[in-house]
């Protein structure tokens, strides 16, 4: 698939990027997930022009179908890979298809989503880890489980085939592509239904984790992966390094320090919030189109 402008993400500053891009005649593709946002869940009462109070999921859908409006095409997967490619940039999809750019819009958001079990705070650093490519080296040779359901968590189960000696993949339902689901089955990760319930630890680092129905898997690393990768590992994949907070900097054009790659919403900085998220998808966009029509 080739377009001009590759916007990644579908939250509130990636459907705004999107329709001001859209409305600039150029081919904008947006990829991600609409369930991949910080508004999924919430309601939002403070925002221009929605009186009262609007679902995050409604103000969403809304957005989709305004950006839709304006030509721009949604592609609902996530990304597992960025990289350099000529004059522009290619992207590659947790399907095996790629994207060719001109330029690319991250918007996929900042924070890692966290488990919520007993375990996972208090040996962070000592088993438990949000980031399988970070941090693989360190469990070579022993069992590890990946916990998620999407293609973040099934592309680090098939990467840490490669380092550890047993990779299980803890999944309520996973929601990947037909082709990621058979990448993991051939690399012989082991399934498990179910998030684990708890983490347990010995000597100060994991040892096991417990299952909801209370089975215990031996492993000594967890891997919590909930979701698709954000805007600061992408940007990592193009050499572009993120601040100490997992933070891009950008100008006020909303550029990277590489040409042709910009970011908005939660990945810039604080404060989290709808307002500035589409503002910043307001001056992406059309620098974006700009950039590409030059």
């Amino acid at each position: 698939m080739e377009t001009d402008v590759l916007i990644i993400g579908m939250g509130p500053a990636g459907l705004q990027a999107a329709i001001h891009a859209a409305r600039k005649k150029v081919r904008v593709t947006v990829v991600g997930k609409e369930s991949g946002s910080a508004l999924v869940g919430t309601h939002i009462e403070n925002y221009f022009g929605t009186p009262g109070v609007i679902g995050g999921e409604q103000l969403l859908s809304n957005g989709v179908k305004q950006a839709e409006s304006f030509g721009a095409v949604m592609v609902r997967q996530n990304v597992s890979s960025l990289m350099k490619d000529g004059d522009g940039f290619k992207a590659v999809l947790e399907s095996g298809d790629t994207v060719s750019c001109r330029a690319i819009i991250l918007a996929t958001g900042i924070s890692r989503k966290k488990l919520g079990v007993p375990g996972e705070k208090e040996f962070l650093g000592k088993g438990v880890s949000y980031c399988a490519s970070c941090d693989c080296n360190f469990y070579k040779g022993v069992p590890v489980m990946i916990v998620g359901n999407e293609s973040e968590a099934a592309e680090s189960a098939v990467l840490m085939t490669k380092y550890a000696s047993e990779v299980y993949w803890s999944a309520e339902k996973a929601d990947i592509d037909a082709s990621l689901a058979a990448k993991v089955k051939d690399a012989g990760v082991r399934m498990l239904e179910g998030f684990p319930a708890e983490i347990l630890a010995e000597d100060g680092k994991v040892s096991s984790a417990v299952m909801k129905d209370g089975r215990g898997v031996a492993v000594r690393g967890v891997f919590i992966e909930l979701g698709g990768r954000s805007s600061a590992d992408l940007a990592m994949d193009l050499d572009i390094m993120p601040e100490m907070d997992d933070t891009i900097k950008v100008d006020r054009n909303c550029k990277t320090e590489l040409d042709g790659v910009y970011a908005c919403g939660d990945v810039t900085g604080r404060p989290w919030q709808v307002a500035k998220a589409v503002g910043e998808g307001n001056i992406a966009g059309m620098a974006a189109a700009e950039k590409v029509k030059k």
